[in-house]
């Protein structure tokens, strides 16, 4: 039987098979069979292979792309950057909500693409990170400094910390370079040619004379007559206008700690508390220290330490003679460069500023002594102690009982605040859907708040976090009690949405009259508009504003020299008219308008541009206006080459794993 099988798999009725299987690989693609989807990806990105950058994407060539990917755990840890970057900069107006939309998801993804596009390309180009790159990136980390230098202790045990060996940390760490050096590159490259920074300071610091007439809206003696198509027309093309916003009513209660009780005065607390200042004020002990470093290096053996040690004996034996003097002493030798050039001085050393054996042995020493060399990661130290200064004798405990009173109420009410809050919780969580219970808990009433928009909120209601919350969808939904919502330190709000009115379009009838009163204000500006063109006309055909000021009754015009960018005048808008003007080639004045929101207009003359005084700006302000600019060009430049790289690669965005 398997000689018969193996017959019919052979020959051409066999070949014939396999060339018409082979069809739909070629229309498909074979790679949609060999690579699968993973629910650990949210971006694949394909990339031709660097020695065919012009390899097309179709099977079977496609098989020689390259392919990298977003992983799901990249995009949650950039995303949760970004969302405490933002909660950073906009407090208590960050909307967490808001910010977990699809549209920020994303954006925060597009930056992660246009990254691994910026690697790949540098990986084409050749471009590699150095050992010597990642050990300097490594030992700038602040995290992993003693005393403002690399501390391989602290590297090692932060790394522990996190379950990380230093060869996964340093892949990281040159991945991460990998991914910025084409960008830094590239933004950094950009540069501003003297004449560039010139015009732009010219052009900073230009003024302009003008002549400005005011016009006052068109007098009418009865109000616009306003037809039933005109209000429909405009309240049909204007209906976000005429939208009553979303409202929502609250039950709350507060918690406060001053709502608390007050627990009675006990002697022995106060006591207790009194005796713990005192020991604190004991243990404010500064010391006046000097010392001088014999530095060990961090890869040394145990023979150079005891080289150093023996050198820092000889140095202290040197330092308790009467004549040597130890500034000089340790300027001449010390390999410490912070206190060197000051003789070995370290100011005023409290506990806990210097590390463990340094500071045993200078809290251990008398006043003028010099201690035996003492061993810390940098290396040998002779210490001298010059001076000893306490934190001063307190006061009796019957003169400070009142305000170990008042502490001790104060430290008991923020227990017992910390301990009903926790019971308000317990209680919300057992039974959500009401508040009632938990307000019994703290001994509150419930009150309500509302209706209310986001735009009406007032007092309490306003407070961010609770605006926030009592329009969460949450809230809104489910009608359940939301978890404490500070407002103040010691001051916990729970609210619960009872009723909520959606956004919806306010009928016609209901909004009439403002919709009429728009019509009309609209029907002024474009009358006020038509006046000024004609205005405009005249002065272009040779009239003067002083002219037109007198022909049509109109206020004198006011001539305002040297206006600067961004000056207030009469309105918004105005300077930016007058600064978008521009000047008649033959010398004559540049002519211009702007018409108000108010139904008011201005009609203007640029008489005279004086450009900016390049002399007039300082190297220092010229040199930070230069970098600035750089910076921009330099920003715009790597976005024009990252959106040039996207154009060459193919990316697969897997939304169901945002």
């Amino acid at each position: 039987m398997l000689q018969n099988l193996r017959d019919k798999t052979t020959g051409w009725v066999a070949t014939v098979i396999i060339g018409l299987m082979i069809i739909p690989f070629a229309f498909f693609g074979l790679d949609q069979y060999m690579v699968q989807r993973s629910d650990t990806t949210v971006a694949n990105i394909k990339a031709p292979p660097t020695w065919w950058s012009s390899a097309p994407s179709f099977w079977p060539v496609s098989v020689l792309w390259r392919h990298e990917e977003v992983t799901v755990d990249e995009f949650r840890n950039r995303f949760e950057q970004v969302r405490q970057q933002r909660r950073a900069e906009q407090a208590d107006a960050f909307d967490n909500e808001a910010f977990q939309s699809r549209e920020t998801k994303l954006e925060v993804l597009d930056t992660l693409i246009d990254q691994q596009v910026q690697a790949m390309a540098a990986e084409q180009a050749g471009i590699v990170v150095s050992d010597a790159m990642v050990r300097n990136a490594i030992q700038q980390v602040p995290a992993f400094q003693l005393e403002g230098r690399f501390d391989p202790q602290r590297y090692q045990l932060a790394l522990a910390s996190q379950n990380q060996t230093p060869a996964q940390f340093e892949q990281i760490i040159r991945d991460s370079l990998q991914q910025s050096l084409v960008a830094a590159a590239v933004a950094g490259s950009n540069f501003v040619t003297t004449s560039e920074l010139d015009r732009l300071i010219r052009l900073m610091g230009e003024r302009r004379d003008a002549t400005v007439l005011l016009v006052p809206p068109p007098e009418q003696a009865e109000p616009v007559s306003v037809t039933d198509e005109q209000v429909q027309a405009w309240y049909e093309a204007h209906a976000a206008d005429y939208r009553a916003p979303e409202t929502v009513t609250l039950e709350y209660f507060e918690l406060t700690a001053d709502s608390l009780p007050a627990p009675p005065v006990d002697e022995q607390a106060l006591r207790e508390r009194y005796e713990e200042q005192r020991s604190q004020m004991g243990e404010q002990e500064e010391r006046l220290a000097s010392h001088i470093l014999v530095e060990v290096a961090d890869d040394a053996d145990e023979a150079a330490w005891d080289a150093a040690r023996e050198e820092a004996a000889q140095l202290a034996e040197r330092a308790r003679t009467a004549s040597t003097d130890f500034s000089a002493l340790a300027a001449e030798h010390s390999d410490d460069p912070g206190s060197r050039n000051s003789g070995g001085d370290l100011g005023w050393v409290g506990r806990g500023m210097m590390p463990g054996e340094f500071e045993e042995a200078l809290f251990g020493m008398e006043q003028g002594e010099v201690s035996e060399p003492v061993r810390t990661d940098f290396g040998w130290h002779v210490v001298q102690l010059r001076e000893v200064r306490t934190g001063g004798e307190m006061a009796s405990f019957e003169e400070l009982r009142d305000t170990l009173a008042l502490e001790q109420a104060e430290a008991d009410r923020e227990e017992s605040f910390s301990e009903v809050a926790g019971q308000v919780v317990d209680a919300v969580l057992s039974d959500p859907n009401t508040l009632q219970t938990a307000a019994e808990v703290a001994g509150a009433e419930i009150r309500r708040l509302g209706p209310f928009s986001r735009e009406s909120a007032q007092g309490l209601a306003a407070q961010p976090d609770i605006l926030r919350e009592a329009f969460s969808s949450t809230r809104i939904e489910d009608r359940t009690a939301s978890d404490p919502i500070e407002v103040a330190p010691r001051h916990h709000v729970w609210i619960r949405v009872v009723e909520h009115t959606p956004e919806s379009a306010r009928p016609l009838e209901q909004v009439r009259e403002e919709v009429v009163a728009a019509v009309r204000a609209d029907l002024a500006r474009k009358a006020a508009a038509e006046r000024v063109e004609a205005l405009v006309k005249r002065l272009e055909a040779g009239e003067t504003l002083e002219a037109l000021a007198e022909a049509e009754t109109l206020p004198a015009p006011q001539a305002i020299p040297g206006i600067p960018r961004g000056a207030p005048l009469v309105a918004e808008g105005v300077s930016e008219a007058i600064f978008a003007t521009r000047i008649d080639g033959e010398g004559g004045p540049g002519i211009g308008h702007e018409v108000l929101e108010d139904g008011r207009a201005v009609v203007f003359t640029v008489d005279k541009v004086v450009p900016g005084d390049t002399a007039e700006v300082p190297p220092e302000q010229r040199e930070v206006l230069y970098q600035q600019l750089a910076q921009i060009g330099g920003a715009e430049d790597l976005q024009a080459m990252t959106a040039r790289l996207r154009k060459q690669v193919e990316v697969e965005v897997v939304e169901e794993n945002l």
